[in-house]
This record gives structure tokens, C-alpha cells and sequence, in this order.
């Protein structure tokens, strides 16, 4: 007689079970419904597939379609697998190496067969074909168990030779699994599946791109082709996934920066930003007004060295983690003889800071400090380098150099929490004034490369929990969570979320609770005891960095920037030239009102100004003819809107001046 496995299912009832069986059987035993819906089970809390036996008593909870985040990673790895064997099918010969999942699909990388050249987009329609032919013939996905030596045996035996170099490599001993399409196609792989092709939907995904990738990110390797897909788990959302896409393309911030005239990159200075002046307004808008809110803080603004010594940063604990992201350069005079190494190689090393935290330090540690001075607010608009790969560079998301709105508190531990409240509730402030009501509030845990005691990181992640909560903020409404594993090496964090006009999420402001840079680099205080005592040292910034940031607002906004930011806040655009004398008044009295306004004054119909200027994102242009100018009036067009409105030029200018006020400086609304 068989053992009866105990199988514990959410409800909290008890299922008993024969060896031998599987998720699957206790699917169909509970009901016909939803052994056609389930897709894979979490046993003991890993995700299986649901024909594996049990392996002894578990607890069992079977996932469908319902369970959106299981199912779209499982969903997404048989695109892949299937992608793969459509490759393979249509181009006999054709070697294929890893297909992961990603967040909004999958991609695969392949190699194709000899004499063909590599695989382009106008492959993809083929593909697409003959993967929705795997997936209506409905194939089942069969797990197996194999030795190391005949998974290598076969890959060899097949022409695979990528999969057969990862095989050997594999520890010995080690069961290795291969997942089989039907009988006829297999591939190597940890799995879970779902039970047969058919499961996907041959309407919800699509394949996108195509990109070069070497084996194993290493370009001494052989080059690949990547396909890209993306998949979803019905039409439905595929057809959202596409809109959004074709959204962010209109919002693209590069291709907006060019038709606004706001900043250019170039080669000449990869990862740099040149700030054209309609873009630097943006930004000079920006940091008057983060200066505001951090005067209003309580923060004392420095500036600190571009360039360090290298063993301050080996000090710091930054030049043995995060050396390779750092520029360095040798203090000495380069040789200014043709012949001859440029610099010697024996000089001391120096490095642009990529951070400015340990240079706050050396701020801290001028002088003694007493216990009553604390908590000290040091912030910087900081410049700062990281040697980040060309390949990651992305326009303003992703650069080499950025300027941070960092700043740094110094704090006894009784301080921590009331320091980190009321951060949360500034960077909630700012990112209201800025637009976006909606963000969520994460706390990313200790690493598993950290420095510092276990008993520090456990004091500092609950003193994070309290100040958020504190602040109100440890609720589902601020989407709050943890998120272990994800700190930094010397601090947990607090992160900041945003959700943006169409759906996407940015990761901007944190704030980190570190009691190791102190230690390293000796910050002390005087505390009331006459003895010296070590500050915590809570590293915040609430935009992250100025690039970073005006990316997501000309995206957040599709370049129709709040009036307060817009670059050029009106136009004056006359009819007819015999009425650029009045468009020079009117000019001049938006001007004087602090308005930041131009005259367009070329001899261009009224429509092509209007078309052109809109293109541009100038929120309002203020059209002038002869009527205007006899009634004293403008008659205004705000862009995006359809009709127009006729103010005099008094009310014109006060209405105007008060949208083109920062958030911060509007008067308070009261009410009776």
C-alpha cells in the first residue's frame, strides 16, 4: 500500500494524497473548473509545475491567471522556450543559449546557422507564425531529470556547443533538468513550465526587436542575436502593453528635448549633458526651488571637491565596492614631450567623486561638535561622475555626470526616526507640487555583502519602519513594502516610487540610515556625558539628480510642463505686421510682471506660429490684431485647447503670473 501524502491547501483543509501524485491530481480532484484553469503551483512556497510529484507532505497553493505576477513570469518563460523552437524549427542548424523573462517579456539569444547572415526584423512576421503554430498545436512540457555527461553528450551530439560549455560547467552531482516540447524539441532548463503550449495565448504577444549580444556579455565571446518579445496573458493586455508603448514613444524626453531645444548629447562628451538655456530654465526653476524647501528644512547648503584623494574613498569603504564605477586620474603633471608615456604610472591616484558623502563628512568634522548642535542638515547640489558603460547610457535617464539634490543629516539615535518623518513628509510635499499624487514607499533591506553589525542594520531597519509609519505612510495607500536583499552595502533604505501620467514607475528619492561611513571615517560629537560619540548619518535626496529627474517630468508631462516650469510661458504673436509696436507693449508688460515671454515677430501666417509654437510645448500664445489693439486685449490660446479666450492684457498678465507661480510660493487657500 502506498504512503499518503498530507497536502495542506489555503483554505486550511487537508487533503490526503497517494505517493506519486501532483498538483495536477489535486486540481482535478477538487473540481474539473480548476484543473482547466490551474497553470503551476507554489508547493511549500516554490513555484512548480504542476505535473511534479510531491515529494512528502506540503503545503499546496495552485495558481491561475488570477495570480497576475506568478502567471505572467511563467506565461513569459514558455515565450521564450517557444520563440527558441520556432527559431530552430524554420532554421535547422540554428543554436540557441539562454531565454529569460523580463518585466514586460521575454527575449532569447541565438546564433544563426552557418551561411546565414544574422537574424533581422524582417524575420520576425516568420517567427511570429510558426510560434503560434507551436502554441495551438498544444505540446505538452514534459520535465526531466538528466546526468551532467549526457546533457553534454547530447548538446554536443546536436551542434549546440554554447549549451554544452554551460552544461560542463554545472557542479558535478548536480540533477540537471531539460524541459521537452512534444517529443520532438528540448531545451535545458531549471523550469517551472506551464503544462503544455496551449496554456499561452497566440494573440497576447509580439515580438519587438532584435539587438547584437555576445555570449555571455563578453565581447571577446562570439557575437548572438537577441530577439525581444513581449508577452502577456490574453490580447487585452498585450493591446494595453502597445498603447502605453506607443505613448512613451510620443513622450520620449530625447525626442522631446529636441523639438523643445532643451539639452543635446554627443560623443564627444558621453554621459554629459549640454543644457541648451530653454533647459536650463527648467533646471534653474527646479533648484530655486528645492533650495526653498531645504531652507525651510533647516539644511545648510555646502559645496565640496570634484576630485579626492583615492585613499579617502578607500577609507570611505567606496574603492573597494565601487571602484570600477569611479573615474581615476593620477596627481601629477602629464608629459608634454612627444616622446614617452603620457603620465608616469607611479603617481598616488585621485578620483572624481561619484557621491558626496564622505566629503560631507569632512564638513561634519571641522571643529567640535556638541550634542546641542544636533541634528546637523548639510546639503549640496552636488556634481558628481560615475563611470557608467556606454551601452547604459540613456539620454537624460542614464548619464555619467549628475548633480544630486543630496544632502546629508547628522543625528543622535534618539534623533533617527523624527529626522526620517519628517523627510518623508517633505519628499511627499515635493512630489505633489510637482505633479505626481500617486507614489509608493519602499524599505530596501540588508544586503548580503554588507559592512556593519547585524545588530546596527536591525536597529536601523526598524527605526525606518517607525518613521514611516510615524509619518502615516506604512499603508497600502502609499503602497508600502519591503524589499529584502536590496540595500545599500552600508545602509537599508527607504525609496520613493512614482507613478507617472501613463503608468510607469521611477524610482527617485530615498533616504538611507547609515551607522558605518561615521565609523570609517571617525565623525564624532560631544554628547552630554563630555564623552565622544558617533552621529548616525542619514543620506537623502528627494529628485535623486536633476537629469534624471526633468527626463521623467518632460515624460510625466509629454512636454506640456506646469507654466511654473515651462521654459517659455507665452508667445505674443501679432496678426499682421502693423501690430508689432502693440505686440512690443504687450511684450514688455509681461516682461515687467515676471512673466518669461517672447515676441514672434517674422512674417509667417498666424496658423503656421500657432503649429509651430505648439510643437515647441509653449503653453500659451497670445494672438494680437487690430481688434486687440484698439480694445486693449489679447486673445489667448492655451495650448492643447481648442477654443480661446479674450482677457484684457491686465487680466491677461494676473492670470498668467499666478499659474506661473512655484507651488510653494502660492498663497494659502482658506476658507470661511
Amino acid at each position: 500500500m502506498s504512503e499518503l501524502f498530507k497536502i495542506s491547501l489555503p483554505d486550511g483543509s487537508v487533503r490526503e494524497m497517494p505517493e506519486g501524485s501532483t498538483p495536477a491530481d489535486v486540481a482535478a480532484a477538487i473540481g474539473p473548473g480548476l484543473a482547466k484553469a490551474a497553470l503551476a503551483a507554489k508547493v511549500d512556497g516554490e513555484v512548480r509545475d504542476l505535473g511534479r510529484p510531491f515529494e512528502g507532505d506540503a503545503e499546496l497553493a495552485l495558481i491561475t491567471s488570477r495570480d497576475e505576477e506568478d502567471a505572467l513570469e511563467l506565461a513569459r518563460h514558455d515565450y521564450a522556450h517557444v520563440l527558441a523552437e520556432a527559431v530552430q524549427s524554420i532554421w535547422p542548424g540554428t543554436q540557441i543559449t539562454f531565454g529569460p523573462s523580463t518585466d514586460d517579456g521575454f527575449y532569447y539569444d541565438v546564433m544563426a546557422p552557418e551561411g546565414r547572415d544574422p537574424f533581422g526584423m524582417d524575420d520576425l512576421p516568420k517567427i511570429e507564425e510558426k510560434m503560434r503554430e507551436i502554441i495551438k498545436a498544444d505540446k505538452p512540457l514534459r520535465r526531466e531529470a538528466w546526468s551532467r555527461q549526457a546533457l553534454i553528450d547530447k548538446w554536443q551530439a546536436d551542434g549546440e556547443s554554447f549549451k554544452a560549455e554551460w552544461a560542463a560547467e554545472l557542479p558535478e552531482g548536480e540533477e540537471l533538468t531539460v524541459y521537452w516540447s512534444g517529443d520532438d524539441w528540448m531545451d535545458m532548463c531549471r523550469g517551472p513550465h506551464l503544462p503544455s503550449t496551449g496554456k499561452l495565448d497566440p494573440a497576447a504577444f509580439k515580438l519587438m526587436r532584435v539587438a547584437g549580444a555576445y555570449w555571455r556579455g563578453d565581447q571577446a565571446n562570439a557575437q548572438l542575436t537577441r530577439i525581444y518579445g513581449t508577452g502577456w496573458l490574453n490580447k487585452k493586455q498585450l493591446n494595453a502593453h502597445l498603447h502605453r508603448l506607443e505613448e512613451a514613444g510620443k513622450r520620449d524626453h530625447r525626442k522631446l528635448g529636441r523639438e523643445m531645444d532643451l539639452f543635446h548629447l554627443q560623443e564627444e562628451a558621453h554621459g554629459s549633458v549640454f543644457w541648451h538655456p530653454n533647459g536650463y530654465k527648467i533646471w534653474r526653476e527646479l533648484e530655486a526651488y528645492m533650495r526653498r524647501m531645504m531652507d525651510g528644512g533647516g539644511y545648510q547648503e555646502i559645496k565640496t571637491p570634484q576630485v579626492m584623494d583615492a585613499r579617502q574613498w578607500e577609507k570611505s569603504g567606496h574603492w573597494g565596492k565601487y571602484r570600477e564605477n569611479m573615474f581615476v586620474i593620477p596627481d601629477e603633471v602629464p608629459n608634454v614631450e612627444d616622446e614617452g608615456p603620457v603620465i608616469s604610472g607611479d603617481a598616488d591616484w585621485m578620483a572624481l567623486k561619484p557621491m558626496n558623502c564622505p566629503a560631507h563628512v569632512q564638513v561634519f568634522k571641522q571643529g567640535i561638535t556638541s550634542y546641542r548642535d544636533l541634528p546637523i542638515r548639510l546639503g549640496e547640489m552636488g556634481c558628481c561622475h560615475r563611470n557608467e558603460p556606454h551601452g547604459a547610457l540613456h539620454g537624460l535617464m542614464r548619464v555619467r555626470q549628475f548633480t544630486q539634490d543630496d544632502a546629508h543629516i547628522f543625528c543622535t539615535e534618539d534623533q533617527v526616526v523624527e529626522e526620517t518623518r519628517k523627510f518623508c513628509q517633505l519628499a511627499a510635499r515635493v512630489y505633489k507640487d510637482l505633479g505626481f499624487e500617486k507614489f509608493a514607499i519602499k524599505l530596501a533591506t540588508r544586503p548580503e555583502q554588507r559592512f556593519g553589525s547585524d545588530k546596527d542594520w536591525d536597529k536601523a531597519e526598524q527605526e525606518l519602519r517607525d518613521a514611516v509609519a510615524d509619518a502615516g505612510m506604512a499603508t497600502e495607500e502609499y503602497g508600502w513594502e519591503e524589499l529584502p536583499g536590496e540595500g545599500a552595502f552600508y545602509a537599508p533604505k527607504l525609496e520613493w516610487h512614482l507613478t507617472d501620467a501613463i503608468g510607469r514607475t521611477w524610482q527617485v528619492g530615498t533616504i538611507q540610515s547609515d551607522r558605518v561611513l561615521p565609523e570609517r571615517l571617525d565623525a564624532t560629537f560631544i554628547g552630554e556625558d563630555g564623552g565622544k560619540h558617533r552621529p548616525v548619518m542619514l543620506h537623502r535626496a528627494i529628485f535623486g539628480s536633476y537629469e534624471r529627474f526633468i527626463g521623467i517630468l518632460i515624460e510625466n508631462y509629454a512636454g506640456k510642463l506646469p507654466l511654473w516650469l515651462a521654459p517659455m510661458q507665452a508667445v505674443v504673436a501679432p496678426i499682421v505686421s502693423d501690430i508689432d509696436g502693440y505686440a512690443g507693449e504687450v511684450l514688455a508688460k509681461l516682461e515687467a510682471a515676471g512673466i518669461r515671454a517672447e515676441a514672434d515677430l517674422r512674417n509667417e501666417k498666424i496658423n503656421y506660429k500657432v503649429r509651430e509654437h505648439s510643437l515647441k510645448k509653449v503653453p500659451h500664445l497670445l494672438v494680437v490684431g487690430k481688434r486687440e489693439q484698439e480694445e486693449g486685449t489679447v486673445a489667448i490660446r492655451t495650448l492643447g485647447e481648442k477654443d480661446q479666450q479674450v482677457l484684457s492684457l491686465d487680466e491677461a498678465i494676473a492670470m498668467l503670473k499666478a499659474n506661473a507661480t512655484a507651488p510653494d510660493l502660492r498663497p494659502e487657500v482658506t476658507t470661511a
